[in-house]
Formats: C-alpha cells, sequence, structure tokens
C-alpha cells in the first residue's frame, strides 16, 4: 500500500504529491492529525485507488484530490479504479481493513509539476453536470453516505433537483418491536430564485456520483439557536403533486415564527370586513 498526500502549490498546476513514508500502516497516518489533509492510497493487491479527505479539508483540496487520483489512474495504465473512502464510517469494515494495511513501496510515482501538460478543455465539456438526476436513485444514494462525523451536525435539508426534503424520525413497527428511524420527508418543489439567506448558518456537503450533481445536503448545529427563516409564506408548490405534503413536516422544518401566524390572522380579519362592507354595499345599491 503506497500513500501520497496533497501538496498545494501557489502557481500552476496549483497541486502535486508527496510519498508518506514514515508509519508503518494505514491508520498510523489516517487518524486525528488528518482531518484537513487530503491523500491518495493505492492498494496494488486490489488495483484500487483510495481517496481520503479529511472532515476539516477545504472543498478545493477535495477536488485537486480528485485530480491527482485520476492523474495516478493514467500512470498506472488506467488498469486501477478509483473508490472514494470517505463514503465508509471508521467503524465499517471496509475503512477498518485498509487502516490495518502496511505501507510499502510500489509502482505508483509522485504526480509533480512537471507531470501538468498546458490545460486543455475538459473532453466531456463541463467536469460537473446540472443535469437533474434520477430523484429516486439519487436520493438513495445521497441517504446511504455517512453523515459528517464532526461538531455535532444535522441534516436540516436535502436538496435533489428541485425537490427539498427534511429529515423526520419516525416510529416504525416491526410485529411486536417499534423502531425510530429518521426518514427523508418530501417538503416540496423549491420556486425559482429559492434562497436561505438570513437563516442558519449552513455547512453544505455537495453530493456527486460520475460527474453529476446527485444532491446537496445543509447540516446545521444540533446547538444552533439562529432566528427562524425571516420569510412572510412558505416558498413551497404543492398544488402539482397529487400527494399533498406535510404542513406540520414543513412548519418544523423551517421553524415559522408564532408572530407571522398572528400576523396573518388580523390580515385575514381585515379581509373579512372589507368583504362585509363590500356586500352591505351593494345591497344598498
Amino acid at each position: 500500500m503506497q500513500i501520497f498526500e496533497l501538496a498545494e502549490l501557489s502557481e500552476f498546476p496549483y497541486m502535486e504529491t508527496r510519498e508518506v513514508v514514515q508509519g508503518q500502516f494505514v491508520g498510523d497516518i489516517l487518524n486525528e492529525n488528518s482531518l484537513e489533509k487530503v491523500f491518495i492510497l493505492i492498494d496494488h493487491d486490489t488495483n484500487r485507488i483510495w481517496t481520503y479527505n479529511g472532515p476539516k479539508c477545504p472543498l478545493k483540496t477535495q477536488a485537486f484530490g480528485a485530480i491527482l487520483a485520476n492523474k495516478f489512474r493514467q500512470q498506472l495504465r488506467l488498469f486501477y479504479r478509483i473508490y472514494p473512502l470517505n463514503r465508509y464510517l471508521k467503524e465499517d469494515k471496509e475503512f477498518q481493513e485498509l487502516l490495518e494495511k502496511q505501507i510499502g513501496g510500489g509502482k505508483a510515482k509522485p504526480i509533480e509539476k512537471k507531470d501538468f501538460p498546458e490545460p486543455k478543455p475538459d473532453k466531456y465539456g463541463e467536469n460537473i453536470s446540472v443535469s437533474t438526476p434520477r430523484i429516486n436513485k439519487a436520493l438513495e444514494y445521497v441517504n446511504e453516505l455517512p453523515k459528517p462525523q464532526i461538531d455535532n451536525l444535522i441534516r436540516r435539508f436535502l436538496i435533489v433537483g428541485a425537490d427539498i426534503y427534511t429529515d423526520e424520525e419516525i416510529t416504525e413497527t416491526f410485529l411486536k418491536d417499534e423502531k425510530n428511524i429518521i426518514k427523508s420527508i418530501k417538503l416540496g418543489r423549491l420556486n425559482n430564485g429559492f434562497t436561505f439567506f438570513q437563516d442558519h448558518n449552513y455547512s453544505t456537503r455537495l453530493i456527486i456520483k460520475e460527474r453529476e450533481i446527485q444532491g446537496i445536503e445543509l447540516f446545521i448545529h444540533e446547538d444552533d439557536k439562529s432566528p427562524s427563516l425571516k420569510i412572510e409564506i412558505p416558498i413551497i408548490q404543492e398544488e402539482k403533486f397529487s400527494k399533498a405534503g406535510s404542513i406540520n413536516s414543513l412548519i418544523k422544518a423551517f421553524q415559522i415564527p408564532k408572530k407571522l401566524q398572528e400576523e396573518e390572522k388580523e390580515e385575514e380579519g381585515k379581509e373579512e370586513e372589507e368583504n362585509q362592507t363590500d356586500i352591505q354595499d351593494d345591497s344598498t345599491n
């Protein structure tokens, strides 16, 4: 098993790798000291290239890691496949097996600045497609990924295509047993120009598979006490769906202030008074 660490450069190509030679096992490298680092692991026994992004590493370095993994695959004559190690929890069998592997030599050579030619347009056009994925498969793929394991983050919203979901804990009955599970509840479809400005301080995770965006997750801290979303009405369209959404789920997700409900009642009262006045005027005429 060879391990390479991403190193950033101040000029094009802005990245290269350095082979990790210290340590005996992979677990000596992938630990609490690698939270902000990106590593590429090359397993010559299984012909696999693993990408590992520390849970606190910036989005830019994560993108660099993906580029370098592809460079290693080209170097190894495409006989290797690339897999994201971050799709597993640390407790998972696959992750633990990799941590126990010994670090050693191999035929992969570090990717250096000289290995990058002048930039050319990607043969696929854009690197990431923004076309709408198949909703059910995208939702299933996103929910299979482990949640962030730092800072007590919880997912408040999930956006797949133009649909928005929130997580709810529900009780399901299995014969004589009851079990609480977290399920993604569809709230509806986002209107044009929908934003989360002035809402919670979200941590955003973008899920990509095979160059297509699968979904966008919005996480908040469990103890987040920031003000509620400042909108007068929920910007959700439900009239186009045969199955009505749950208004209770919507209110729970957005935490709409009670003050707004009182204002709505006052406006409804005013409208009723105006309607009564119009009726009386018509009868008089």
